[in-house]
């Protein structure tokens, strides 16, 4: 049974910082991908970033350049600083296993059924 467990998030101030963790268990970590999803009141939810088992990152068009993903792999963790941000990644945001694409990662390709147990990002003044 795949677990995944978030930590961090909280309240920021737009153009602040935030960091999130997705700790993973039942599963080698290594041998997949994860990414982070966000939805937000009255949204669908939305592919944020993800990175492969090869540490090659992807981020959406809308976090690029702000968010910065990584993962360590002897702690089953992946990381994702959250900077620069705005009010619109408000959203509560939740990790899972992702399909990898030719050595990157996929976040239209769901690996597993188990998700985090979503952590809530707040921006505001």
């Amino acid at each position: 049974q795949w677990e995944f467990v978030q930590s961090g998030g909280g309240l920021a101030q737009p153009g602040g910082s935030l960091r999130l963790s997705c700790t993973a268990s039942g599963i080698s970590l290594d041998s997949y991908s994860i990414g982070w999803f966000r939805q937000a009141p009255g949204k669908l939810r939305e592919g944020v970033a993800c990175i492969s088992n090869m540490h090659n990152p992807y981020y959406a068009d809308s976090v690029k350049g702000r968010f910065t993903m990584s993962r360590d792999n002897a702690k089953s963790t992946v990381y994702l600083p959250l900077d620069s941000l705005k009010p619109e990644d408000a959203a509560v945001y939740f990790c899972t296993a992702v399909g990898p694409l030719d050595g990157l990662c996929d976040l239209r390709e769901l690996r597993s059924d188990s998700w985090g147990q979503g952590t809530q990002i707040t921006v505001s003044t």
